[in-house]
């Protein structure tokens, strides 16, 4: 059943409720690494095909950085956080507290791809803690995954790798900034079988018929 597909207006209200929260929480989080205020917030959240994720970013031919956690549970699910990789350099000025342009997108340092991995642990972990908080459902993110290819080859490698996935994902735009400075990238929720529905019904939202 494509469940993700099936979302209603108030379902989908309450995972963006969700999505906020866990947003401020992964801001705050944020500024105390980087000892700098960090605002974040989710703008939209939208539903499409697993196989339309690379058109989201620009096409399947630009070349990104994928952050990917599996996530064990109550409701099983995979989480992927996808930046186009200019803007993946600028997150990583960001949490570094450098100008943005700094960082050379063509040849990240292993300071820079360990401060993407950090983030991807930080905004996996605001995110499924603010779930978990909503639901009473337990939650726990793997250690990330980090690979950087054309947004279509990412997609053909978590397909390969990790199995049959979930035809409808729940997209959230994330927009973090620090000042005026700014990067927006893509945090995807995969739920596996079964875990939506699992979800909804842990935060009192009717589920599907």
């Amino acid at each position: 059943m494509d469940e993700l597909n099936k979302l209603s207006t108030v379902q989908l209200d309450a995972l963006r409720e969700i999505s906020n929260i866990g947003a401020g929480n992964a801001a705050t989080a944020l500024a105390k690494l980087i000892n700098s205020r960090i605002d974040m917030n989710v703008p939209r959240v939208n539903i499409l095909q697993f196989t339309e994720v690379p058109d989201l970013i620009g096409g399947p031919d630009i070349p990104v950085v994928g952050l990917y956690l599996k996530v064990s549970g109550d409701a099983p699910c995979s989480i992927l956080f996808i930046l186009q990789v200019e803007m993946a350099a600028a997150l990583a000025d960001l949490v570094m507290g450098r100008d943005i342009g700094t960082t050379n997108h063509e040849e990240f340092s292993e300071i820079d791809i360990s401060a993407l991995m950090e983030i991807g642990n930080i905004l996996a972990g605001t995110y499924l803690g603010a779930l978990a908080m909503f639901t009473g459902l337990s939650f726990t993110p793997s250690v990330p995954a980090l690979g950087m290819d054309m947004a279509g080859a990412i997609i053909d490698v978590i397909l390969a790798q990790f199995g049959e996935v979930a035809d409808y994902v729940l997209v959230l735009e994330t927009e973090l900034k620090r000042e005026k400075q700014g990067v927006v990238g893509n945090f995807f929720l995969l739920p596996d079988p079964g875990s939506l529905e699992i979800i909804l019904s842990a935060l009192g939202v009717d589920v599907f018929e």
